[in-house]
């Protein structure tokens, strides 16, 4: 994938975030970080204070369980959102010109859910993997690979 100078990298997964800018050419990229965002995000265990519910059912003895929320998914879900608007904020303001996204499968997929239309009209692709604990180095090869 070629990284056209000035382009908006933006690594993510659920709870982490860096927007890389290139300063580099298509050629020899040099992203330099231009913002990073970090949420805490405890495991769904530490999260809950019970057990699942259940209910009774109407007729007879059976009993039913609820489903069970996932408190850390629906936290990881949200700041997808949250990045989401991020970008559509920085579109609308001009900030940037050609956007490459690579995050994993399914914060790619909430993300997606999130792209303001000036966002996808700005979006030169997308790398459907974590890259989020990689040194930036390592991620420049990962684009430009892809």
């Amino acid at each position: 994938m070629q990284l056209r100078h000035n382009t908006l990298v933006v690594v993510a997964d659920g709870r982490k975030a860096l927007f890389l800018r290139n300063e580099g050419d298509g050629v020899h990229p040099n992203l330099v970080v231009d913002h990073a965002e970090d949420r805490i995000n405890p495991a769904d265990r530490d999260q809950k204070t019970d057990a699942p519910g259940s209910t009774a059912a109407s007729v007879g003895s059976a009993r039913s369980s609820m489903d069970e929320v996932d408190f850390h998914r629906l936290e990881e879900d949200r700041f997808a959102a949250d990045i989401g608007a991020m970008l559509k904020e920085r579109a609308l303001a001009n900030e940037f010109e050609s956007l490459i996204i690579a995050a994993p499968p399914h914060t790619l997929g909430e993300l997606r859910k999130h792209y303001h239309v000036e966002v996808a009209n700005r979006l030169a692709g997308e790398v459907p993997k974590d890259l989020t604990g990689h040194p930036i180095p390592d991620i420049e090869k990962a684009l430009s690979a892809a």
